[in-house]
């Protein structure tokens, strides 16, 4: 399947795509692309806080490769998922 794409979430929601853009632009001010990429990454930390890979956890969320989930989770966080956990293990 992929990364959920706008078009996607708008029909899964049996929404039009520019409709639900516009719905997500209003309500949260940020465009629906930006929304959806950032509850992605929300559900990256979750999952990684488990004893999944973070090739599991890519694969999990629809990345086609784990090279590109930790290239976009380190753009996101500043730091790539294997950091990520170490920090959270130590707290």
């Amino acid at each position: 399947m992929g990364i959920p794409t706008v078009k996607y979430c708008a029909q899964e929601l049996f929404l039009s795509t520019n409709y639900f853009g516009d719905f997500i632009k209003q309500t949260t001010g940020e465009s629906a692309g930006t929304t959806i990429r950032k509850y992605i990454m929300a559900l990256a930390k979750s999952k990684l806080i488990g004893w999944k890979t973070v090739s599991e956890v890519a694969y999990e969320l629809g990345f086609d490769y784990p090279q590109h989930f930790t290239r976009i989770f380190k753009k996101h966080f500043g730091m790539i998922p294997l950091e990520f956990r170490k920090k959270t293990e130590s707290l």
